[in-house]
């Protein structure tokens, strides 16, 4: 897997998340727990990771979406 998006918006998060599934990219959100360290404050962004083969698709796909990668 291969980092598609880093972010400490959760609303930019929440929106990748539902792209990337309604296009039926499998997808995984890593440091989702990284919280707890940064006294849930949302200081450490959380990454969006998508398989290598499919990073391509994933990237045209936020874009053509408005997200900014």
């Amino acid at each position: 897997m291969i980092e598609l998006l880093r972010t400490n918006d959760p609303v930019l998060l929440s929106f990748a998340d539902s792209v990337l599934s309604d296009a039926g990219i499998e997808h995984g959100v890593a440091d989702a727990h990284m919280s707890v360290i940064d006294g849930s404050i949302g200081a450490l962004p959380r990454r969006i990771m998508v398989a290598d083969d499919r990073l391509d698709e994933a990237r045209a796909l936020l874009t053509d979406a408005g997200v900014q990668l």
